[in-house]
């Protein structure tokens, strides 16, 4: 599976977008108007290794629902992701069997690296 899930509003998505420069066999998924489906956030979670690492603890809900000073697991954060798009740590790159989550840098030139070589 080739897939790219990200949020249309999201500049940081959008440039890392286009960095990546994404062949056209990959299936573009906006997660705001196309949600994230319990069957994919499987597949991540299986590439990923937990629900955790594709948990955004950055998201403005996170915050406001003071959930830092909550103790979470694992089926809290699946929860949570499946409840509201923000808490998806973006962008997700999902290249056959390999997953890059996030807009760190090292995360992105992974990404770039396994795309292009």
């Amino acid at each position: 599976m080739k897939k790219f899930y990200y949020l249309s509003t999201c500049d940081t998505c959008k440039r890392i977008l286009n960095e990546l420069a994404l062949p056209g066999d990959f299936i573009m998924q906006d997660i705001k108007s196309d949600p994230i489906t319990a069957a994919d956030l499987e597949i991540m979670r299986d590439l990923a290794g937990s629900y955790e690492a594709l948990f955004s603890k950055r998201a403005r809900l996170y915050k406001e629902r003071n959930l830092k000073n909550q103790a979470l697991g694992e089926p809290d954060y699946k929860r949570l992701i499946l409840e509201h798009y923000t808490f998806l740590k973006r962008p997700v790159t999902v290249l056959e069997n390999q997953i890059f989550v996030g807009n760190a840098a090292k995360t992105v030139a992974a990404a770039k690296e396994a795309l292009h070589s």
